[in-house]
């Protein structure tokens, strides 16, 4: 490779990375329920995917893409900077460990730069709980759903799309 392209991509990428520290994404933190969700009572009074999911963007924002998030108590897509609107559209909790787990949560998201819509997506994960299914309780395999869309909504932000679609939606 010519030594004058590496220094090229190298200055392109310091200036990618640069952009991005001076311009942290901002979430809400819990992330909200849609205004059109319709979330079991037990759900919302027993679990905690609304800060769960973000706190797993933000840390698969941070560790895998080098990302700088910041949560606010509520986002504005006509705010400055980058901003994410992200909702729970549904979750869903059957069954239980004797009988087996039937766990999803479904988020969208759109994320706006200056008020300027640049991406958009649905996401949906879906758990039996894995291993050791019949020890774990209902909460925590709704976590591993929102563990899941966290790092899909992570990638996705490295590089966002309009009207994708994440996860077991893929």
């Amino acid at each position: 490779m010519d030594n004058r392209f590496r220094l090229a991509a190298t200055a392109f990428l310091m200036a990618l990375g640069a952009q991005a520290m001076a311009d942290p994404l901002v979430i809400p933190r819990p992330v909200p329920y849609a205004d059109d969700a319709v979330i079991a009572g037990k759900i919302k009074k027993e679990c905690q995917i609304q800060e769960q999911l973000a706190d797993y963007i933000e840390e698969y924002a941070r560790e895998d893409h080098r990302l700088e998030v910041r949560f606010a108590d509520s986002v504005q897509a006509q705010a400055a900077g980058l901003v994410l609107d992200v909702h729970i559209k549904d979750a869903v909790s059957e069954g239980n460990p004797f009988i087996g787990h039937r766990k999803s949560t479904t988020v969208i998201g759109k994320l706006y730069r200056d008020g300027e819509l640049i991406g958009s997506f649905t996401g949906r994960r879906n758990s039996m709980g894995g291993m050791f299914a019949g020890y774990k309780g209902s909460c925590s395999v709704l976590g591993r759903t929102v563990r899941a869309l966290g790092e899909d909504i992570a990638k996705w932000l490295a590089a966002p799309s309009m009207d994708a679609l994440l996860g077991d939606l893929s």
